[in-house]
């Protein structure tokens, strides 16, 4: 396992990055870097954007409210990770925060939002969503950001799912008890989803309508009730050891 440079400040940036590009990180970021951490011309800190890798940058120039960043060398190549999509019923400020947060460490490619009939947030701030995946990545040595979707009812979002893409969901009424026995019998390598309910789990013909779906498998968490942030942690855990880049 390679073992990454866990200790200089990491950004998430926009621009396409290659050996002596230059440009200004956000204002936001600026401002960072300059008046928080006090760093200076010449310093030197990471920088991604998810499409080239991880670079080595330094900084050209410091004004008041400006920072100037050149990219010197690519740390580390891009790497795609497995094609997981998490798929959830959002929870109220702090434990979203959370859950999204401890989604994008465990490697998704994609958060989606579902709208169930238990949901108990009525809005979902897509922007702090963002904020959340890029601040994980940062933080973790992460190379890809999620992207973020725009919420979606469940029944519209079941009803035009990709047959491609197998749907595993969290069941506590599974017929396979052991989880990893259900999740070791799908073929790996395949594109995977997992759905996690509300807190007040899926109505009675939601459940239905997901048992109806020849795309879907229900996997059993155990004999514990789990609240919505725990059991995706579990779920993704469970899915990374079996079908994902844990093998």
């Amino acid at each position: 396992m390679a073992i990454h440079d866990l200790t200089s400040q990491r950004l998430f940036v926009g621009p396409d990055l290659a050996a002596g590009v230059r440009f200004a990180p956000s204002a936001e970021q600026a401002n960072y870097l300059v008046n928080v951490l006090r760093l200076q011309q010449g310093a030197s800190l990471l920088v991604f954007n998810g499409r080239d890798g991880e670079w080595r940058a330094s900084i050209f120039a410091v004004a008041k409210r400006s920072v100037v960043l050149e990219a010197v060398e690519q740390t580390r190549a891009q790497s795609t990770g497995s094609d997981i999509q998490y798929v959830f019923a959002p929870l109220k400020h702090a434990r979203l925060d959370y859950m999204v947060q401890k989604a994008t460490e465990l490697g998704v490619a994609r958060l989606s939002p579902v709208m169930t009939r238990h949901t108990v947030a009525e809005r979902v701030n897509l922007d702090r969503m963002r904020a959340n995946a890029i601040e994980a990545a940062e933080q973790c040595g992460i190379l890809r950001v999620p992207e973020v979707d725009e919420p979606v009812k469940f029944k519209a979002l079941i009803e035009s799912w990709p047959a491609t893409r197998t749907l595993i969901f969290c069941d506590e009424g599974a017929e396979m008890t052991s989880p990893l026995a259900a999740l070791g019998a799908l073929p790996s390598g395949s594109a995977l989803a997992v759905l996690i309910g509300p807190e007040g789990g899926f109505a009675a013909d939601e459940r239905e309508l997901l048992l109806s779906k020849p795309f879907t498998v229900a996997i059993s968490l155990g004999p514990r009730i789990m609240r919505a942030d725990t059991a995706a942690i579990a779920a993704l855990a469970l899915v990374n050891a079996t079908l994902g880049d844990w093998r």
